[in-house]
C-alpha cells in the first residue's frame, strides 16, 4: 500500500485516530461495511455489492469529542463530510481530512465576517494553499466559533 495518499476508509480512520490521540480527544467510530449498510452507492450500479477494486463498501463515522465538536464521515467514493460545530463541509477529498483536522485542532482555522452580503464564513487553511470555506448559518456562531472571528 505504499499510497501517499490514503486509499482506504480504514487509512483515514487510523489517521483520525492519531490525531484525536495527539489532540487527546475523545473518539468513537461507527462503520458501516457493505452495501445495504453505506448511504450512498453512486459510484457502482444497483445490484453491486463490491467496489470496483473486489472490496466491500466500507463507509466510517467518527465523532471527536470536546470544543469544537467535530464529525467526520468518510464516504467509499473517496471523499468525507466534516462537521465542526455545525458548519458542514462536504465533498472534503480522503487525502486532505488529517490535514483539515489538524488546521482545525491546531487553531489555524477562524471566522471571517462580512457586511456585504452578511455572514461569516469558518475557514480551514490547508498547506499548500489549499482552503476550505462554509458559511455559518445565522444563530449558528457556537463559542468555539466565536472566538475565531477574524
Amino acid at each position: 500500500m505504499g499510497h501517499p495518499h490514503l486509499p482506504t476508509t480504514e487509512a483515514v480512520v487510523t489517521a483520525i485516530r492519531e490525531i484525536a490521540d495527539a489532540y487527546r480527544l475523545e473518539l468513537t467510530v461507527t462503520d458501516d461495511i457493505g452495501a445495504d449498510q453505506t448511504s450512498r452507492r453512486t459510484a457502482a450500479g444497483a445490484f453491486t455489492v463490491l467496489d470496483p477494486d473486489g472490496s466491500l463498501p466500507h463507509e466510517a463515522f467518527a465523532e471527536l469529542g470536546g470544543s469544537p465538536a467535530v464529525t467526520v464521515q468518510v464516504f467509499p467514493e473517496d471523499d468525507a463530510k466534516i462537521t465542526v460545530d455545525g458548519v458542514e463541509f462536504p465533498d472534503v477529498p480522503r487525502d486532505a481530512v488529517p490535514a483539515f483536522l489538524r488546521s482545525v485542532y491546531g487553531g489555524l482555522a477562524y471566522v471571517k465576517q462580512r457586511a456585504f452580503p452578511p455572514g461569516q464564513w469558518l475557514i480551514v487553511p490547508l498547506p499548500g494553499d489549499e482552503t476550505y470555506k462554509e458559511l455559518i448559518f445565522r444563530g449558528g456562531l457556537s463559542r468555539w466559533l466565536a472566538r475565531r472571528i477574524r
